[in-house]
């Protein structure tokens, strides 16, 4: 019994045929339609929102449109990598021993093509070079060590213009949790879309994609994660999709979407796909062993083995090849569990599957193709781009074509402040739906702000009073640069988001730094307020309203600085807890080195430089300068020499008594109420001479953005998505 596989697709989108596979099932399917033409998200987008127009038939409007005008060829791929395992051989000539590294080939000679309408499928076992083959063809392994070469329309493909005309789907889902679908697919839309296109026009795409993938009914829901529940895996998987083809590109590469999918949500994948190329893109996707119903959908098949092709055609062949082979696939058995199996037991047999590989190669030969690599392609890459566009795909703000293909669509769909605001108002909108780590930290600050301010209530101004000080200023110093060490797991946790949203030119490096540095700042100000606040007056710090202002200053300082030194680190270390423990450790060398410990002139010269970059240097010390340069204000005098050594327990009439002896011993007459010891006393001694309080001040600040800055190539460096 046969099923009409392609009416029944066209009535139930999500549904095929479910029965097993038969004779004349495969020839049904091979002779259906395979070029049947959806219309693009931009010709979907403007029916959207008019009721007033008929949807016509999509067969007659779009039957005009030529057949095939992209065709993507790669020639020779070829690529290796060495492993960390070296052969020692002994030297007969002078005794020693030569180590020769051992170098694995991932991909062996591979050529192939695929063309617009069409999915292809890489497939193989585990290891079998699928994802590397996916990769070269997305120029994500290094030019220097990929030898062949990727052409579309018989154009070598330049990295930037590949990255403005395709899109790369990677096998994990990396997305906001606490965002919506809709939420998740707008935004994509602000990075992707220009900003000559309308915010309606914009929410009207986002609406037809959604359509488009099937997630109508989930629109409202988020995304979700182990603790909030949300979509399901096979809707999450067709989100990740939605967010890199939102401007509707022209090549599309997935790296095992259907991966950890059941059967039914695998199929819908598949089937999304197969409308993306059918709307004039081409898919090329790995895939580690498709069902019956998801094979129906593909159009060329390639079969890999330990990175060399063993089989590279129209799926409508496999049986064919096997059957010239001499092992024809049995009738009632699935094409590609036949061929994987066959292939795996070649490859753990002794004479491995290099009898396949020296097939395949004279059966491709013998093959009378109707088309060779490149008469598919019946327009110039040119031509082609510019007829795609004007179709509305490649949304990218492209109006014309030039001769320099690199500048006919712009690197970055928007400006530099355009990306800032999205980016910022992503960050506040994720922020605002999981504010436990700001919660955290500000609980940190007041309980912390409140143990000092109860601890060290109302100082005096004795001798004892200025070493409580002294300590009060170190840990409150210390106390802003360790509350910071929550920005750790901020940039970690969008970490792979970031990268997978850069690499495609989703926006720019530096507008993600600005971006966040910017949003950063009223959270700092706010918590810097509060402890200020908290702390301020009841110690009973000195110079006023004026003094609490410049307090306030060098708190909101501190927490700067710490924060870019803490996000810094963060684009440097990739693991959370490794993260906490180096800012630990170098926070601990910084408060070791501030000059509280020990002063500056007493640090070994071997260890000043570690002083002069300590960050709590700079606050520490600007914040004593705001405390004790007031020149009237006098903090020992008199007999209060005496309270900090053994001599303070006589009683003060016996200390006035020493008090004379010592003033005509030094010829200076010194009473109970003489002044000893001022501020800049007290700063000298601590060996505060060095730089000025504001230029503490702008010296803190200036070394935030020198960590910004740091991030920012930390990013640049880091973020690169090619393997080496």
């Amino acid at each position: 019994m046969s099923f009409d596989t392609t009416s029944m697709s066209s009535d139930l989108p999500f549904l095929g045929p479910r029965s097993g596979p038969s004779s004349m099932d495969l020839q049904q399917l091979s002779r259906r339609p395979k070029h049947h033409v959806s219309p693009t998200l931009g010709e979907l987008m403007q029916l959207v929102g008019d009721s007033n127009v008929v949807v016509p038939n999509q067969n007659n409007v779009f039957e005009t449109l030529h057949s095939s005008p992209f065709v993507l060829s790669f020639n020779n791929l070829t690529y290796s990598v060495k492993t960390p395992r070296k052969i020692t051989l002994s030297n007969a000539l002078n005794g020693g021993k030569i180590s020769v590294s051992n170098t694995k080939v991932l991909l062996d000679d591979i050529s192939g093509e695929a063309r617009e309408g069409e999915i292809m499928a890489v497939l193989g076992a585990s290891g079998s070079g699928k994802s590397t083959l996916i990769d070269a063809l997305a120029n994500r392994i290094a030019k220097e060590r990929l030898k062949g070469s990727v052409m579309l329309n018989g154009e070598v493909l330049e990295s930037k213009l590949l990255k403005v005309i395709s899109a790369y789907v990677m096998q994990d889902d990396l997305l906001f949790p606490m965002l919506t679908v809709e939420e998740t697919l707008m935004f994509s839309a602000e990075f992707r879309l220009p900003r000559t296109l309308s915010k309606a026009k914009k929410k009207a795409r986002v609406q037809a994609l959604i359509d488009q993938l099937g997630l109508r009914n989930c629109a409202k829901t988020v995304i979700g994660d182990e603790g909030h529940r949300g979509v399901s895996g096979g809707e999450r998987r067709r989100v990740s999709i939605g967010i890199d083809i939102i401007h509707d590109p022209i090549v599309l590469f997935l790296d095992e979407p259907t991966s950890g999918l059941d059967s039914t949500s695998a199929y819908m994948v598949v089937k999304v796909l197969q409308r993306i190329a059918q709307s004039g893109s081409i898919v090329i996707m790995s895939i580690h062993q498709p069902s019956y119903r998801i094979m129906s959908l593909l159009d060329k098949l390639i079969f890999l083995s330990r990175g060399q092709m063993v089989f590279s055609d129209n799926t409508s062949k496999l049986p064919e090849f096997f059957a010239q082979l001499g092992n024809p696939i049995p009738e009632n058995e699935d094409r590609t569990e036949f061929a994987l199996d066959y292939i795996r037991e070649l490859e753990i047999s002794g004479a491995g599957t290099k009898p396949l590989v020296d097939f395949y190669k004279s059966w491709s030969r013998n093959q009378n193709r109707e088309t060779t690599l490149f008469q598919g392609a019946k327009m110039s890459l040119k031509d082609a781009i510019s007829a795609s566009i004007s179709r509305g795909k490649l949304v990218s703000g492209a109006t014309n074509i030039d001769s320099n293909l690199s500048s006919t669509v712009p690197t970055f769909a928007n400006p530099f402040w355009v990306e800032v605001v999205v980016i910022a108002k992503r960050s506040m909108l994720n922020s605002w739906r999981s504010p436990e780590l700001y919660a955290i930290r500000l609980g940190a600050i007041v309980v912390t702000g409140t143990i000092l301010a109860t601890m060290f209530r109302n100082l005096d101004n004795t001798p004892r009073g200025i070493q409580e000080r002294l300590g009060f200023f170190a840990f409150a110093m210390s106390t802003m640069f360790y509350t910071c060490a929550e920005a750790i797991p901020v940039f970690l946790q969008e970490r792979y988001i970031f990268m997978r949203e850069t690499a495609y030119n989703a926006y720019r490096r530096s507008s993600y730094v600005v971006s966040h540095s910017i949003i950063a700042i009223p959270s700092l100000i706010f918590l810097s307020f509060v402890f200020a606040c908290i702390t301020f007056w009841a110690v009973g710090l000195a110079g006023g309203s004026m003094g609490f202002f410049t307090f306030l200053m060098f708190i909101f300082a501190s927490f700067w600085v710490g924060s870019s030194f803490v996000t810094f680190l963060s684009g440097v270390v990739a693991h959370v807890m490794l993260g906490y423990t180096v800012v630990v450790a170098v926070l601990a060398y910084f408060l070791l080195f501030s000059g509280f410990f020990i002063t500056r002139d007493r640090i070994p010269a071997y260890w000043l430089w570690f002083h002069y970059i300590s960050l709590v240097k700079y606050p520490y010390q600007g914040v004593l300068q705001n405390e004790f340069d007031d020149p009237n204000k006098c903090f020992v005098r008199g007999t209060q020499i005496f309270d900090n050594s053994p001599l303070g327990a006589i009683p003060d009439a016996m200390k006035v008594n020493l008090l004379k002896s010592i003033s005509r011993t030094l010829g200076v007459n010194i009473t109970s109420s003489t002044c000893v010891t001022t501020g800049a006393d007290i700063l000298s001694k601590q060996g505060v001479t060095d730089i000025d309080k504001w230029g503490c001040f702008w010296v803190t600040i200036a070394l935030g953005f020198l960590f910004r800055i740091l991030f920012y190539f930390a990013l640049l460096v880091g973020s690169k998505n090619k393997r080496r």
